[in-house]
């Protein structure tokens, strides 16, 4: 099962993305992308063995994703304060891959119809999902 993960900015999201999938998250090819080189320190700090800055990493892993995690942003060109450019938007969203979009309601891209959660709560909930695809694939 190979789990891509991908943030910007600060990378605290896919820092705690990576501590928490680590941990519950068993035989799994983790990568986790950061759209800058701090939120890749942030990743690595974490825990990520496989990472990577920018544009042209997010489109390779994409390619070989079966899950991808991040901020809903990383869907739509131009978010995180410009650091998700078109090609990386694309590559996500045409990837073979399930996406697991944490709705972040900062930087001008709010989510109707989704309570404003506090950032564990998110994270405990998009963790619950990961883990939930890889413990069906492993078993089917």
């Amino acid at each position: 099962m190979n789990i891509v993960i991908i943030d910007g900015q600060g990378g605290q999201l896919g820092a705690q993305l990576v501590k928490e999938i680590t941990a519950r998250c068993q035989n799994v090819d983790l990568t986790a992308i950061g759209t800058n080189a701090v939120a890749t320190a942030a990743m690595l700090k974490a825990g990520a063995k496989n990472v990577a800055t920018g544009e042209n990493p997010v489109v390779v892993a994409c390619r070989k994703a079966d899950i991808i995690i991040g901020p809903v942003g990383i869907v739509i060109a131009d978010s995180l304060l410009g650091e998700v450019t078109e090609k990386m938007a694309l590559a996500i969203g045409r990837a073979d891959a399930v996406r697991v979009l944490i709705p972040m309601n900062k930087c001008e891209n709010i989510v109707a119809g989704v309570p404003n959660l506090n950032t564990g709560a998110l994270i405990a909930d998009a963790v619950a999902k990961v883990n939930n695809i890889v413990t069906n694939a492993c078993t089917s």
